[in-house]
């Protein structure tokens, strides 16, 4: 059973967002300051240079600084934390991801509550790749299942970036939708698992496109699938989850804009419009899609929508796969 059931969660999430429109009066000097946008992870990552691109895109719109500032830790919890506990003056983000709609279904312990932070705007979707040693026979996914049911395997390990991580649901998604025993092997990040399969350490892994992709092309990684909607552009030749049979196994590296609650209304439509203009720069696009992130974009309330069905969506891979922490 969830400590926080899913339609309560999403109930949060409108609620929070409509706190957002009915805000405190007008702050029509804002932006009278620098900016910050907390990454919850490490630098190098994709969740940081996401950070970097948008800072500088929406410093040059809104004619102030936007700062990066690295906040890593607990799977993006320190970081959430951090910018939840922030003043709500409108110049403390969080560059949210996957785990700001799923964290306090795995972490009873988790230290804010999720309607103390408001949905802003998707940034961006970064495409996961299921990888294998290229020592693996298989040519893609259905051929490595084939194989391994073949085979009668009773044990595939599959590296994490630890639990609840993008990976973490990839190898929950899996095991349900072939019935094989994919059993996650949890790492301090997503470079480390990648790292274990390219050494034969573990079977298989998924991680974002940006970390996968070189070392496919290198020749050190096997791709198997993308488990986003449609083929990338960067990749034609690595086919969907969905178009191998397995359309359960979707998710995407996404990262989006979030507030502290009670953000004056008006300053979070100024920094969804700000957002938005930035995505439509051919110079954002450009560095997004070198590393085969997908520009985001959209309205406060299309966002608000799409962390809600996420979280249900994803709640239900938590529930059946049993990832909570105790």
């Amino acid at each position: 059973m969830f400590r926080t059931p899913i339609r309560r969660a999403a109930g949060l999430l409108v609620a929070c967002s409509a706190a957002a429109f009915a805000a405190s009066p007008a702050m029509a000097a804002w932006p009278d300051k620098p900016i910050t946008l907390v990454a919850p992870f490490s630098a190098g990552g994709a969740n940081d240079l996401v950070a970097r691109i948008i800072a500088k895109a929406v410093g040059k719109t809104l004619n102030q600084p936007v700062i990066v500032e690295n906040r890593p830790g607990a799977g993006g919890v320190v970081g959430a934390a951090h910018v939840a506990r922030s003043a709500a003056d409108g110049y403390t983000y969080l560059v949210g991801s996957n785990g700001t709609v799923t964290n306090s279904l795995i972490r009873p312990d988790q230290p804010y509550k999720d309607e103390e932070l408001t949905p802003v705007a998707l940034l961006t979707i970064t495409p996961s790749v299921i990888v294998a040693s290229p020592s693996n026979p298989a040519k893609d996914l259905k051929e490595f299942v084939q194989r391994a049911q073949a085979r009668k395997t009773d044990r595939i390990t599959f590296s994490t970036a630890g639990n609840g991580s993008t990976p973490h649901f990839v190898a929950e998604m899996a095991k349900e939708a072939t019935g094989l025993p994919i059993e996650p092997i949890a790492y301090k990040s997503g470079s480390e698992g990648v790292t274990a399969v390219v050494g034969n350490q573990v079977d298989a892994t998924s991680e974002a496109s940006i970390v996968t992709l070189p070392l496919i092309q290198s020749g050190k990684l096997k791709a198997l699938a993308t488990t986003w909607d449609k083929r990338m552009a960067s990749a034609p030749d690595i086919p969907t989850t969905a178009e191998l049979g397995f359309p359960a196994i979707r998710i995407g590296h996404w990262a989006g804009l979030y507030a502290p609650s009670g953000t004056p209304a008006d300053v979070l439509d100024k920094m969804n419009a700000a957002v938005e203009e930035s995505l439509h720069t051919r110079e954002v696009q450009d560095a997004l899609r070198q590393s085969s992130i997908e520009p985001g974009g959209g309205s406060r309330a299309s966002f608000v929508e799409f962390t809600v069905n996420e979280r249900e969506r994803l709640g239900k891979v938590v529930e059946n796969g049993h990832m909570q922490t105790q």
